[in-house]
């Protein structure tokens, strides 16, 4: 098929983002203007620790990790010794459903969710880490296992793209909200505790159920969710009668009409609220990401160190 940029993505478009994963992190350590610094945020667990062993105290040891049982008994100070475990699963669930194929500007929602997965994988396996994911659409919810290797990052991408393709007004596609509680399900059943899932998607069909399973997911893991919007979907720009349709009927508007934007941006703003109630519960941070800046930047932004002003 023929990629129409900001329409579609493509695997050598996604395999390119590799370069550009860089300037943020997913670890504990984070800059004091991230998004997930301080108390708004969740605080990264990290990847754990191993106990390995029980020895004897040296000078510049951590006093915490004195075992005093072992002390008392030998008569001599020991400490317990952990190393960090070498890496821990992340998991993208990954929306790409029918109302993700919408943009007014540079790109599709569906577009801006791929290249968000794409530059967390590959930002995430340069780290050290796995990487897994759950990419679904309104039919079909697909699962690719954690594994630390770029075969893994492969399989996701290529998935994504795969989905991101399929996406057609064509056939009068059916909107399935209900797929996106499904999607997380499935992230519950393949993670345990101690991992890193995030949620890449425009939150439609959110309802109680999804804050029951966000707040199930984040007990035992960190959970972030990138919340994909397009601006139009928070205002309606001027610009006289306009068609809108959604692949089964057509309206024609007044883009113009005060009162049908003023309730056009009170819709938007619901939603907006309704969002953030679900995802403000416990630990889940939430990561804003509009479809007309590169996303590259706009991550960089939210979760790197601002630059220094020059002097």
């Amino acid at each position: 098929m023929t990629i129409e940029p900001g329409a579609y993505t493509d695997l050598a478009s996604l395999i390119r983002m590799k370069h550009q994963a860089q300037g943020f992190s997913f670890l504990p350590r984070q800059p004091i203007h991230s998004l997930l610094s301080g108390q708004k945020a969740s605080r990264l667990r990290g990847r754990g620790l191993n106990f390995e062993e029980i020895r004897t105290y040296l000078p510049g040891d951590d006093t915490r990790n004195i075992d005093w049982k072992v002390t008392a008994r030998l008569r001599e100070p020991h400490v317990r010794v952990y190393t960090e475990e070498r890496d821990r699963p992340a998991i993208f669930v990954i929306d790409q459903r029918i109302a993700m194929f919408f943009g007014s500007k540079k790109s599709m929602k569906s577009v801006t969710a791929a290249e968000a997965s794409a530059i967390g994988a590959w930002r995430v396996l340069d780290q050290g880490d796995r990487v897994g994911g759950i990419v679904f659409n309104d039919e079909t919810i697909s699962e690719i296992r954690p594994n630390r290797s770029s075969k893994s990052v492969m399989r996701l991408l290529k998935t994504v793209v795969e989905f991101n393709q399929a996406l057609s007004f064509k056939g009068k596609p059916k909107s399935v909200p209900g797929q996106l509680n499904a999607a997380l399900e499935q992230a519950s059943r393949l993670v345990s505790h101690d991992a890193l899932v995030c949620v890449i998607s425009d939150m439609n069909g959110a309802d109680v159920k999804t804050k029951e399973l966000l707040t199930r997911l984040a007990r035992h893991n960190d959970v972030i969710v990138a919340f994909v919007f397009d601006p139009l979907e928070a205002e309606l720009p001027e610009a006289g009668r306009l068609v809108a349709g959604d692949g089964e009927m057509q309206l024609e508007i007044n883009s113009g009409d005060a009162a049908l934007q003023k309730s056009f941006k009170a819709e938007f703003a619901k939603r907006t609220e309704t969002v953030k109630s679900i995802l403000l519960k416990r630990d889940v941070a939430v990561l804003p990401l509009d479809t007309v800046h590169p996303v590259v930047s706009q991550v960089s932004s939210l979760l790197g160190q601002r630059p220094q002003r020059r002097r």
